[in-house]
C-alpha cells in the first residue's frame, strides 16, 4: 500500500469512528436523493467544492467547521423525513436555503436556550414549523458540538463511566453523541421544552441551574 492510500485509509478509519461511516458514503446518497451537484451541495454546507471531495475521498478526515456539520445532519434529516418524497423542486431548494442560512441564527437560538432567555409561556407553532424547530436547531448544535470534540466510542466510554451515579447525564452523552439527529430532537423537546409527543407549544420551564 502506498503513502497515499495509506492515509485515505487512516483518514476513513478516522471518518468512521467520527461520523458513524465514512464521509463519502454518507454524502453520496443525499446528492443522488437531491438531485445536486458535488458542488451544489458544497455550498449548502458551507464548504468549497474542493474540500468536499477531498473530505468524500478520505483525503482529509475531519470537518473542522461544527456548522458545517450542524448543516449536513439537517440535510441528512431532511432526505430522510417522511415528507421528502412529496416535496416539490422548489419546497426543497427553499429547504436547503434555510439550512445554507442556519448557522448564525441556530447559533445565538442556542446561546438563548442554555442561558434561560426564553420567552415566557408557550409558543405557538406557526405554518413553518416553529415549535419543531425550537427542538431541532439547537439539538444538531449539541450533537456537532460532542462529535467535533469526541469521537463515538470516547463518547460511549464517558457515558458508561457516569451510567451508575448520574445516568441521565449519561443518556445525554448518548442521545447526542452516537444517537440519531431525531432521537435527539425528542429528547430536546421533551426535557427543555417540556415538549409530549404530540403537543403543539413550546412551553419553557425554569432551568435547575436557575435555583443555584
Amino acid at each position: 500500500m502506498s503513502v497515499a492510500e495509506d492515509t485515505i485509509a487512516r483518514n476513513r478509519a478516522l471518518q468512521a469512528e467520527w461520523y458513524g461511516e465514512p464521509l463519502g458514503e454518507r454524502v453520496r446518497p443525499l446528492l443522488g436523493r437531491l438531485g445536486m451537484s458535488q458542488s451544489g451541495l458544497a455550498g449548502v454546507l458551507g464548504l468549497s467544492a474542493p474540500m468536499l471531495s477531498q473530505l468524500m475521498s478520505g483525503q482529509r478526515a475531519k470537518i473542522s467547521n461544527p456548522a458545517v456539520l450542524h448543516r449536513l445532519m439537517a440535510v441528512e434529516d431532511l432526505v430522510a423525513g417522511p415528507g421528502f418524497d412529496a416535496l416539490t423542486a422548489a419546497g426543497i431548494q427553499a429547504r436547503l436555503e434555510e439550512i445554507k442560512a442556519e448557522s448564525a441564527a441556530t447559533t445565538s437560538g442556542m446561546r438563548g436556550a442554555v442561558s434561560g432567555r426564553v420567552p415566557a409561556g408557550p409558543v405557538p407553532a406557526g405554518p413553518e414549523g416553529g415549535a419543531e424547530r425550537a427542538a431541532a436547531e439547537p439539538a444538531r448544535l449539541v450533537q456537532a458540538l460532542l462529535r467535533e470534540v469526541a469521537s463515538a466510542a470516547e463518547i460511549e466510554a464517558a457515558a458508561g463511566l457516569v451510567a451508575d451515579r448520574f445516568p441521565d447525564l449519561a443518556e445525554v452523552l448518548r442521545v447526542y453523541g452516537t444517537g440519531r439527529t431525531s432521537e435527539a430532537e425528542a429528547h430536546f423537546a421533551r426535557t427543555v421544552l417540556k415538549q409530549t409527543p404530540g403537543d403543539r407549544t413550546v412551553m419553557p420551564e425554569r432551568s435547575r441551574l436557575d435555583s443555584l
